[in-house]
């Protein structure tokens, strides 16, 4: 009886430890700007600014191209690589499929993609502060800065660890909805991901991010499936 209760109080302890820890990263680490258009649910609509990022391209499946570019990225902002100063870390991490024919033209922020010989950007998006001529210059790696244009998106938010299944789960849901509201896409699906690996799945905040036309906002109707 003692064992289990001293269990069931570590459980508990750790469970409100990695509470505050979320809570303290998502209160200090700053995210990216944008203005809500509408919202359903889990589902928005949202125009984001001009934003600046730092981008590798790495090849290999979702997992592995997350991955290996994860480091190349963090050697940038911490300056392991390079002069100058640190610069802090934001949220999300962001990785999107790259086409074959974008494999050099590419410069984004933190985010995820990949295309049919599975190459991804993955790419950390700079504080607002920055300017992009405002930034060190990338030292090896492969490391590139650029500038996204400003742009409108229809977004999902969920939680969870994200595996493959998840991901495209979420982005088939992400897709119906925008096809009963006749909502263009206008590129490749953005995984973005805000936490830590060490935090709780239950705790994760995810999203997929797809851009589209730009247009009027329509009121939302309740999404049947």
């Amino acid at each position: 009886m003692k064992i289990a209760l001293i269990v069931t109080v570590s459980v508990l302890g750790l469970a409100v430890a990695a509470m505050l820890v979320f809570v303290y990263v998502v209160q200090n680490v700053e995210l990216p700007d944008y203005v809500l258009i509408t919202q359903d649910g889990d589902f928005e609509i949202r125009d984001y600014p001009p934003l600046v990022v730092a981008e590798v391209i790495r090849e290999g499946n979702r997992q592995r191209g997350l991955s290996d570019g994860f480091g190349p990225l963090a050697r940038y902002i911490f300056a392991k690589e390079r002069a100058g100063e640190r610069i802090a870390m934001t949220a999300p991490v962001q990785q999107q499929a790259v086409a074959p024919d974008e494999k050099i033209a590419m410069t984004a922020p933190v985010t995820q993609t990949t295309a049919g010989d599975g190459a991804w950007a993955v790419q950390f998006i700079m504080p607002s502060a920055y300017r992009i001529e405002d930034l060190p210059a990338p030292a090896g790696d492969g490391v590139r800065l650029r500038e996204l244009p400003a742009r409108r998106v229809a977004a999902v938010r969920f939680s969870g660890r994200t595996d493959d299944p998840l991901i495209a789960e979420q982005e088939r849901r992400l897709r119906n909805w925008m096809l009963g509201r006749q909502l263009e896409p206008a590129g490749a699906a953005v995984y973005a991901y805000y936490n830590d690996p060490f935090t709780p799945g239950f705790l994760r905040r995810n999203e997929i991010i797809i851009p589209i036309t730009a247009g009027p906002s329509q009121p939302l109707q309740p999404l049947l499936e």
